[in-house]
């Protein structure tokens, strides 16, 4: 798994333009978390994709657009891992590398649950 992180403005139509070089580029991103950042009026935007060309396509098209202050490809190591589980008792939070994530949830075998990767 690639993870792309930006820095991006923090207005209204920002995410559709950022989406938008993944749909003309015909990239389909895994997961995508986004929200506000340690710098004042702008927004960090996490992304990834599956492939190393498509990840590397994606950042070449992203430094171009104007909304974006930053852009980074994430090594591994610098990549956490989060996901939610649907439990019988309630909503269970898991925080680990993608690996130990990954092992939780094989193990837990939830009804329901959703996975991401993020990079600071």
């Amino acid at each position: 798994m690639y993870v792309i992180s930006l820095v991006v403005k923090n207005e209204f139509g920002v995410m559709q333009r950022v989406m938008g070089e993944f749909t003309r580029n015909k990239i389909n991103v895994e997961t995508i978390v986004v929200g506000k950042c340690e710098q004042p009026g702008k927004s960090r935007m996490v992304l990834s994709v599956i492939d190393k060309d498509e990840a590397a396509t994606a950042m070449g098209r992203l430094e171009k657009l104007q909304d974006i202050y930053e852009s980074e490809l994430v090594t591994e190591e610098g990549q956490s891992a989060y996901a939610l589980l649907s439990t019988s008792k309630g909503n269970v939070g898991v925080v680990g590398s993608s690996d130990q994530v990954d092992e939780i949830i094989e193990m837990s075998a939830p009804d329901k649950y959703v996975s991401a990767l993020n990079a600071l």
